[in-house]
């Protein structure tokens, strides 16, 4: 896992590159939250194939689970990817809230990300 660190005025956001699936479960995405909560960043991007596909099934609340984690830590996470295919009504709702709100924002790209997260 790579970490590329972005600088946006006085806020560190970590980009996570990486193929692998880094967050299979709340405790990863936990690990991942402390590491990077320590190295002083303050905002996440990460891939939509970094995240297990649980994550996108909400009867299970690990999406739930892990946006309350986020929230208590004022730690704010972009997740990049092509959201289109999920068929769930709920989880557009989801997604919709999510972004609405700020702190788990779902992006199509980085650059969509970096933007949201300078506003």
């Amino acid at each position: 896992m790579k970490i590329i660190a972005h600088q946006l005025k006085n806020s560190q956001v970590a980009e996570i590159v990486t193929n692998d699936t880094i967050i299979q479960n709340i405790e990863d995405s936990l690990d991942l939250l402390g590491n990077l909560y320590y190295q002083q960043y303050d905002q996440i991007i990460i891939q939509k194939h970094q995240i297990t596909d649980d994550f996108f099934d909400l009867k299970n609340g690990i999406a739930g689970e892990i946006l309350q984690k986020y929230s208590n830590y004022r730690i704010k996470l972009a997740i990049v990817g092509d959201f289109s295919s999920f068929a769930s009504k709920s989880l557009k709702d989801f997604i919709f809230e999510s972004n609405r709100s700020g702190q788990i924002i779902f992006v199509s790209s980085t650059e969509e990300a970096l933007s949201n997260f300078s506003r």
